[in-house]
């Protein structure tokens, strides 16, 4: 998963100034011919968007979900489910891309279809947890598989060495960051296909069964699956990386859902074969608790020396996570800062193009989460938070729909209003049992949401809001 969470991108975002209406629906018919070809088609598109998506949750999230759900057949449910879910948010959040074409995601998107308040509660939620709680995640478990792979070395130490690595390198210029992005994102993908190839030809040697049995109905409904459901959806997080690329893609009516379905079917199908070569690998009480699941499976495939050589490749591959987040993370905070006084300095950008006041307060708050928490409240306390933003984003769809029918939209969601409905209700379902099962971390969530809304109130003030 690269956590692309509220008003990211995985590619640096092009802010207008504010006077500009510049939209994928401004464009005229006799500049469509001239740069049409510098678009991207169908494959392009599809593996930018999975691209995003594939990260940390599929190496760390098993050992949270067998101790409460015991069934191989509700484990790869999860993982499917989680597809749906995500293809049905990234149908909505592009069409609210294409309608609203402004950079700031959730801030844009909120601020327009309810009130600025709600915009800037996302905006905050984005800059103080959305890329700096993941982050902080991502190096835990790249820390953990390194150490691993090479015992002895302290894990947290490795997290900090590799956040405060990336820190610098995007702290350079914009085509760094781009260059680094495509290479360790190869190599990851690269990785999970080997992994499976080699998994599913070691056998089943846990003996597990995939099969539905009589239990797993009233463990379907439980308090239990909907948390495992927040993980995955953790996982899947990334989806709403379309809602960025649609300006750039050709012919985006019929390319972008097909690439979306693409993508999403494609990451469900990894992750789904990830999970199950993992309760093929080693019974399930093995991975009670534990983040570092991959290397547990590859040293029953592998035996001890592969085991060590699987986790460092994981490991490492988990920094194509942490860059992605890295680059893309400041651009929500320099954003807001343009639009409020009082928040200017997170909007002044290098000569290079980098917002590097905004990329070294997330490093900082990276920092907090990272030596502070365990990855468990990290998590769910984040998840809650973001899955809130996205919860009231995908209803903002509707919303839009009903209040400014003639809004010019390049693209329209798919199956509206199943579409947006099925999005809401599962979300819902995950977010309401969060709530009950971990009212501490999914409270902790909640606070964050109100102070955002409070610091609006402060931060608006006449003299400290500039017109947007």
């Amino acid at each position: 998963m690269l956590l692309l969470s509220p008003g990211s991108s995985f590619m640096a975002e092009k802010s207008h100034s504010p006077g500009e209406k510049q939209g994928a629906g401004d464009v005229s018919p006799a500049s469509i011919s001239r740069t049409d070809f510098q678009k991207v088609g169908l494959i392009s598109c599809a593996a930018l968007v999975a691209a995003n998506m594939i990260g940390t949750g599929v190496f760390t999230s098993l050992g949270f979900q067998v101790a409460a759900l015991p069934s191989a057949f509700l484990i790869m449910l999860l993982w499917a489910l989680g597809g749906v879910i995500a293809f049905c948010g990234a149908l909505c959040y592009a069409e609210l891309a294409a309608a609203l074409p402004r950079s700031g995601g959730e801030y844009n998107f909120l601020g327009r279809c309810f009130h600025p308040a709600i915009g800037f509660m996302a905006g905050f939620v984005s800059v103080a947890i959305g890329f700096s709680a993941p982050i902080a995640l991502a190096s835990i478990a790249s820390g953990r598989y390194m150490a691993a792979a090479f015992p002895g070395l302290n894990p947290i130490l490795a997290s900090v060495t590799v956040v405060l690595a990336l820190t610098v390198l995007h702290s350079l210029t914009v085509k760094a960051s781009g260059t680094l992005q495509v290479i360790v994102t190869c190599l990851k993908v690269g990785m999970i296909i080997l992994f499976i190839s080699v998994g599913f030809l070691a056998g089943n040697k846990a003996g597990a069964i995939f099969t539905p049995t009589s239990q797993d109905v009233p463990l379907f409904f439980s308090h239990s699956f909907a948390v495992a459901l927040m993980f995955v959806l953790y996982s899947y997080t990334g989806w709403n990386a379309a809602a960025y690329i649609i300006s750039e893609v050709r012919s985006p009516q019929r390319t972008l859902p097909a690439a979306l379905l693409i993508s999403t079917s494609f990451v469900a199908l990894l992750y789904v074969g990830m999970n199950m070569v993992f309760l093929r690998a080693a019974p399930m009480e093995t991975y009670v608790g534990k983040i570092a699941v991959a290397e547990i499976a590859a040293r029953n495939i592998f035996g001890d020396v592969g085991g060590r050589v699987m986790a460092g490749i994981i490991g490492a591959g988990l920094i194509s996570t942490l860059s992605a987040m890295t680059w893309a993370g400041p651009r929500v905070a320099q954003t807001v800062g343009k639009d409020f006084r009082a928040l200017r300095w997170l909007s002044h950008t290098t000569a290079g193009g980098v917002p590097r006041r905004s990329l070294f307060l997330q490093t900082g708050l990276v920092l907090i989460f990272l030596l502070s928490s365990t990855y468990e409240v990290v998590l769910i306390y984040a998840q809650f938070a973001l899955a809130t933003c996205a919860f009231l984003t995908v209803a903002g769809v509707i919303v839009l729909r009903i209040r400014e029918p003639h809004l010019p939209r390049p693209f329209r969601c798919w199956g509206y209003p199943v579409t947006p409905i099925v999005f809401l209700l599962l979300t819902g379902f995950t977010m309401l049992y969060s709530l009950i099962e971990k009212p501490w971390e999914a409270g902790a969530g909640a606070l964050t949401l109100l102070l955002g809304l409070g610091l609006y109130f402060i931060a608006s003030r006449p003299g400290l809001k500039t017109n947007p």
